[in-house]
């Protein structure tokens, strides 16, 4: 039976000659793999792999065997077209970044529809926001709660922050604990929204800063957690 699935693109790898390998973040089914076949070997089907770039937004097709490890779609169109997010190159080395985080921490098969929603439109407000610099941070630091591991934000008016344990203390308890710039920035985005993050003022180094801790961040709480490759990119991008 075909159905529409909503879906976000994560990454795409070549298979064999002429064939694609699409992850995909969907609505309704969590993370979904589809196979393309033929679609590099034609003029025809190398139009259709612009549908494809990295966080691309779809609304896909699909007859969905839930017994099959790769899905095929049988018709695909953009549920939102970007206007700046694959062009400037600022927003695309986010866009590359982030990509890699989510094919990374979305693992699961099952439906997450506040998850879905939450990339789509973060995704959406990049596009037309014209000061972004520190957009990755704030996603990353709010797709925490999505994940599990949202800051414990009840004692913020302490002066370290445990990175283990993901809550606030009154002491310094050794490596895993944060303090100075880091921990008031912290402090900051927990409480900051995409629309007044431009009121945010971060030197290219606390950026670094920053994000290397988020990443930390990320490692502990995320046994399988990688850092992107991409890191470096955008750290010369946005120095």
């Amino acid at each position: 039976m075909l159905s529409k699935n909503n879906s976000i693109v994560l990454s795409k790898l070549k298979y064999r000659d002429y064939d694609l390998i699409v992850k995909c973040y969907t609505e309704q089914r969590g993370v979904v793999s589809y196979m393309l076949r033929g679609v590099l070997k034609s003029k025809k089907g190398l139009s259709k792999t612009v549908y494809y770039q990295v966080l691309s937004q779809l609304q896909i097709e699909e007859n969905y065997k839930p017994n099959q490890s790769l899905q095929y779609i049988k018709e695909v169109k953009f549920n939102y077209i970007y206007k700046s997010l694959h062009t400037n190159i600022y927003k695309s080395s986010i866009v590359l970044f982030l990509s890699e985080i989510l094919s990374n921490v979305l693992k699961e098969e099952e439906k997450n529809e506040d998850l879905f929603h939450f990339i789509t439109a973060s995704l959406q407000y990049l596009d037309n926001e014209d000061q972004f610099s520190n957009f990755h941070l704030l996603f990353l630091l709010k797709l925490t709660r999505y994940l599990g591991f949202l800051p414990e934000n009840l004692q913020n008016n302490y002066d370290f922050f445990n990175l283990e344990s993901g809550v606030f203390e009154a002491k310094n308890h050794g490596v895993y604990s944060v303090s100075g710039e880091n921990l008031t920035l912290l402090k900051q985005l927990l409480g900051t929204s995409f629309d007044a993050l431009k009121a945010v003022k971060i030197t290219a180094n606390q950026r670094q800063d920053f994000l290397h801790m988020l990443l930390h961040y990320f490692e502990l709480h995320l046994g399988s957690f990688k850092k992107p490759k991409s890191l470096q990119v955008l750290n010369e991008v946005f120095h």
